[in-house]
């Protein structure tokens, strides 16, 4: 049994997964990010913990999928904008220091990518791509099984390509980047300067499904911002396949067949059409059971995979 641990913005969820993928027992509380570093530690601690008393495991190790960069190596969290106050926040150390058991973190997305290519729509790829896209849009690149890192074991933040350079200003500094115009926030931030309101992108696609003329048009442009992301994706990686998850692909049926096409369309130079865009199966589980997968990589000589 591995303990897993999905950290980020709204949420912690703690979990105990088996060596197949399967979450025996969860729990979850909000972050409550402004409590500080300190205060959300101990809260995890105690939160897994309890979880795993729950059903009696003894835990074989644990691992963390983090949102925002986060130092694999290190275990020590980076400057996350949805984590305000906990950059410099040893996790890991503290983590196996109440547990005595090793410990790994990923990035999430990272963390993600590797549970949906061990165990979900990815498995068997070589080339290989997930995208998470919620309150976030991040990346995680698995290239004939090697998850890919850039300096100092670091995150490649494609979720902040540009997209637009007319269009919103994001946190990361930059103008129009994918992040800013296809994720959830950057969906309702668009909606309400166009049709009002404060309605929240889940209440956007309620309103598509029942034919709203206003939210129709939120979901096209939707359909065409993720698109040019993911054509530049194709275009540089050519992937086998692209599999997307996260909150906002849980209404994937309202814009990713316009995703499909924009694709199409503009990925002209490589074989496009033998890149699959899927939506991940793994859905509510990804991101505990990519925590597990996480462990396993780093840990397990069964599972072992490299980085480079």
């Amino acid at each position: 049994m591995i303990g897993a641990i999905d950290i980020g913005g709204t949420k912690i969820a703690a979990a105990v997964v088996d060596d197949r993928g399967r979450i025996i027992t969860r729990s979850e509380c909000p972050t409550e990010s402004e409590r500080g570093f300190p205060d959300g530690l101990q809260r995890t601690i105690g939160m897994l913990r309890e979880t795993a008393a729950r059903v009696g495991a003894k835990l074989r190790g644990i691992g963390i999928g983090c949102t925002g960069p986060v130092d694999p190596f290190t275990g020590v969290l980076g400057t996350v904008d949805l984590l305000p106050g906990w950059q410099g926040g040893a996790l890991v150390e503290g983590i196996a220091a109440s547990f005595g058991v090793s410990v790994a973190m990923e990035n999430d997305a990272d963390a993600a990518g590797l549970a949906e290519a061990a165990w979900g729509a990815g498995r068997g790829k070589q080339r290989f791509l997930y995208v998470t896209v919620g309150t976030g849009i991040g990346v995680s690149i698995i290239l004939d099984g090697v998850l890919y890192r850039g300096v100092d074991g670091s995150h490649p933040e494609i979720g902040h390509q540009v997209i637009d350079a007319s269009g919103p200003l994001c946190y990361c500094g930059a103008q129009g980047c994918w992040e800013s115009l296809a994720s959830g926030p950057g969906i309702a931030a668009w909606a309400k300067t166009q049709i009002g309101g404060d309605l929240t992108t889940k209440q956007l696609c309620e309103l598509a499904e029942a034919g709203d003329a206003a939210a129709l048009s939120v979901m096209e442009r939707q359909g065409y911002y993720l698109g040019l992301g993911l054509a530049n994706l194709v275009t540089i990686f050519c992937p086998d396949m692209i599999a997307l998850g996260g909150g906002v692909m849980e209404s994937s049926h309202l814009f990713l067949d316009r995703a499909r096409q924009v694709v199409r369309q503009i990925s002209t130079l490589v074989p496009s059409e033998k890149a699959e865009l899927a939506v991940a199966t793994l859905g509510a589980d990804t991101p505990l059971v990519g925590a597990a997968q996480v462990w396993h990589h780093r840990f397990d000589p069964q599972r072992q995979t490299h980085a480079i």
